[in-house]
């Protein structure tokens, strides 16, 4: 049987924090149906689904810093952070399915990229559960300590609520600065 991995990322669009990937292989006694995209799931039913995909599956998480992001720009430190999950795996893959149009570049792995990978391939699809769980449970984390901007609800993208917010009180040290609007707030 072949070790297919699932590779998806979280964050791309976020006004906050790191972007989080996850790379995922599926043991065989995981139940395929009730794997969905996680932009398609409720919050809850994400969170159950993420603790049965990791009790039951080979999963590792990547990330890339605010500083990364900074300096590479979003889409190669996205690249980046599906790199570092990959690699991070206890079990090689024999193929890693990559949800999106572009492959990180990364030696010795057969990688192939499927555009909207997350609706159609399993493994990909519990990576973008695992991913989405993982990161919104640091920016909730993060939401104790920077309450007024609303990241426990909407987890650093850009609602009216964020943005007036960073009007208010300025950007912080887990803000991207490069994105807009911020760029042009500051």
């Amino acid at each position: 049987m072949k070790n297919i991995a699932g590779v998806d990322e979280v964050g791309r669009g976020s006004l906050i924090g790191p972007v989080y990937a996850a790379a995922v292989i599926l043991n065989k006694s995981i139940d395929v149906k009730l794997l969905k995209d996680s932009k398609s799931l409720t919050k809850t039913r994400r969170k159950t689904l993420a603790k049965y995909i990791m009790k039951n599956s080979i999963w590792a998480i990547g990330k890339a810093s605010v500083k990364e992001i900074e300096k590479k720009n979003i889409l190669n430190a996205s690249l980046l952070a599906m790199k570092r999950s990959i690699i991070k795996l206890k079990k090689k893959p024999n193929i890693v399915l990559i949800d999106g149009n572009h492959l990180p570049e990364i030696k010795n792995y057969k990688l192939k990229s499927i555009i909207k990978g997350d609706k159609k391939i399993p493994s990909i699809s519990a990576a973008s559960i695992v991913a989405k769980v993982l990161r919104d449970r640091m920016i909730t984390k993060l939401c104790k300590k920077f309450g007024g901007y609303n990241w426990d609800k909407n987890f650093g993208y850009g609602t009216k609520q964020h943005l007036i917010a960073i009007k208010k009180y300025g950007a912080t040290i887990h803000h991207r600065k490069t994105f807009s609007p911020i760029s042009k707030i500051r």
